[in-house]
């Protein structure tokens, strides 16, 4: 049966949760947002998802970088500088007693209330409306055991001129559409091409291969700037690995002897199958050996201090 790679056992504590609305930290069934809000009426508005260790989100730097870069390209104003969200984030997650690691936060940012259901964003009244909700939640081990399967889709990522794959905004009708078709194929998650047909990303995560002892990964030119993407690049880099961001096709693909995805929630996810091709051989113990030895660099690197931003000190 297909799998997310964004599925998580549910915990009950999350039914208590106090989520971060506007500065205000509000019980979960009453953390509300307009009807006339932009990103409800449009998906006007940008966002980030980050993993929490030891209490307190990994790389939120990073995330804040792509955040505000994300906003900037909009011409949306935040209304709140880099220290004031980082105290958000860090009352958010003490508000909730989420001093140590099995957390996930979700930063939304909106343009905030339309005067009337319309694209312009000079129909917006007031400031932007800022979301934080951090939860309960892990990756299922199993997903990670058992590998993913992925399907090729017909949904393509598209030019930057017609929507961005860099900006993670809160518009995700063309990785939603992808992830459709993937499920109704019996797969785990969707394999996007670019518009030349070389292998992009997949519709919630990144890609990698492993082909004769190296890395591979996309061009990057069609898809998001994925944090956890960019910091297996670095580990690989350090590690001696020869890792490249480059074009490659399905074909190669099919035949790498390893494949995985990357994102904030999961970390490293082996891939079994692409289009019903097993990707090394078949019975062979997951995760390979490349995705081992990355995901416990990975790993490490996730709970070093040098990594994780420091909350400010009256978190």
């Amino acid at each position: 049966m297909a799998q997310s790679i964004q599925d998580f056992h549910d915990d009950p504590r999350n039914d208590d949760i106090r989520i971060w609305v506007n500065g205000a930290l509000k019980p979960r069934h009453e953390a509300v947002v307009s009807v006339f809000d932009s990103g409800f009426v449009l998906g006007d508005g940008v966002w980030e998802g980050l993993r929490v260790y030891d209490g307190r989100p990994a790389f939120l730097a990073a995330h804040l970088d792509r955040l505000f870069e994300g906003a900037k390209a909009i011409a949306l104003d935040i209304g709140l500088t880099r220290a004031q969200l980082a105290q958000a984030i860090a009352d958010t997650l003490a508000a909730n007693g989420m001093t140590g690691d099995g957390a996930h936060l979700r930063l939304m940012v909106t343009r905030g209330v339309k005067r009337t259901p319309y694209q312009d964003p000079r129909a917006t009244v007031g400031p932007a409306t800022v979301v934080i909700i951090a939860e309960w939640k892990a990756p299922k081990p199993e997903t990670l055991q058992q590998g993913l399967s992925l399907f090729t889709v017909h949904v393509r990522r598209g030019f930057p001129d017609v929507q961005d794959p860099k900006l993670n905004s809160h518009s995700k009708l063309n990785c939603i559409t992808a992830c459709i078709q993937a499920t109704a194929a019996g797969a785990d998650e969707a394999l996007m091409l670019d518009p030349h047909g070389f292998v992009a990303t997949c519709n919630s995560t990144h890609f990698f291969i492993v082909r004769r002892g190296e890395v591979w990964t996309s061009s990057g030119d069609y898809c998001l700037g994925g944090i956890t993407r960019a910091n297996v690049l670095k580990i690989c880099r350090e590690a001696g690995i020869p890792a490249f961001e480059k074009n490659f096709s399905l074909t190669e693909a099919y035949s790498a002897e390893e494949a995985f995805v990357t994102g904030t929630f999961a970390g490293l996810a082996p891939v079994r199958r692409i289009d019903g091709r097993t990707i090394g051989d078949e019975g062979s113990a997951l995760p390979g050996p490349m995705v081992a030895r990355l995901d416990r660099k990975s790993t490490r690197l996730n709970c070093s201090h040098e990594w994780i931003s420091r909350m400010p000190s009256s978190a």
